[in-house]
């Protein structure tokens, strides 16, 4: 029982990790695939340096901005309802509690527990409140606290991802001429998709290979339509 209950604990700090890793491949992901068409796109109807540094370092900032204002809104709303359902459960076990009791009852009964074992179970949880509301809250309703992050930190780590995500494709045209500048913010933000599908895949369910390659997609299709948009217009007011 005892190791058991060690593995759970383990298994919930890393459901905290994996929500920070969430955030940040959130931001990076979006940073990377928003700026790296715009900047492709400006490159190809401009032809200067300077212009694509401003717009893509303008772009990166607002975008950034952005999202950690839209993950602190959603984290926010989203934490609140956690909050509010645990006030709903609070109050039901105060006022019928009979009614409680019963569902801890249907809930391990579903479990396969039986006779005095179920007795046992169900008298252990209702027997300390605290307990019993965290077993309602998991058990009935599949909310668990650590899969809400403050608001703050949450709105904090997605934008700093984004900043850094939006900075990828921005970075050749530091140093190289604006076409050479296309190829390599092209070739960068296509590998650190890969790389950022394959993490996710890792840290979630599912092929690494898979998942690198149709993040990789994403921002090449997102690159070359920014890409298009640019050419045509570069072509429209030459």
């Amino acid at each position: 029982m005892r190791k058991a209950l060690e593995k759970h604990q383990v298994e919930r700090h890393q459901g905290i990790s994996r929500s920070s890793i969430r955030d940040i491949i959130l931001g990076f992901q979006d940073g990377i695939v928003n700026t790296l068409g715009l900047v492709l796109g400006v490159a190809s109807a401009v032809q200067s340096t300077k212009i694509v540094l401003i717009s893509g370092l303008v772009t990166t900032f607002a975008e950034s901005i952005s999202m950690a204002a839209v993950a602190y809104t959603s984290t926010k709303a989203a934490h609140e309802f956690y909050e509010s359902q645990l006030e709903r459960e609070k109050k039901e076990i105060k006022e019928i509690p009979h009614m409680e009791v019963q569902e801890i009852i249907d809930i391990y009964y579903k479990k396969g527990f039986r006779g005095k074992q179920l007795e046992g179970i169900v008298k252990k949880i209702t027997s300390n409140k605290k307990l019993w509301l965290e077993t309602m809250m998991a058990e009935e309703l599949k909310m668990f606290p650590e899969d809400y992050e403050k608001p703050l930190k949450s709105a904090m780590v997605v934008g700093m991802s984004a900043v850094f995500g939006s900075l990828v494709p921005v970075l050749p045209f530091f140093i190289l001429p604006v076409k050479l500048g296309m190829v390599f913010a092209l070739a960068l933000s296509v590998l650190m998709l890969f790389f950022v599908g394959a993490v996710k895949a890792r840290v979630t369910i599912g092929d690494w290979k898979k998942s690198g390659f149709e993040m990789a997609i994403v921002g090449t299709v997102a690159a070359l339509a920014g890409y298009l948009i640019g050419s045509l217009l570069g072509v429209i007011y030459a």
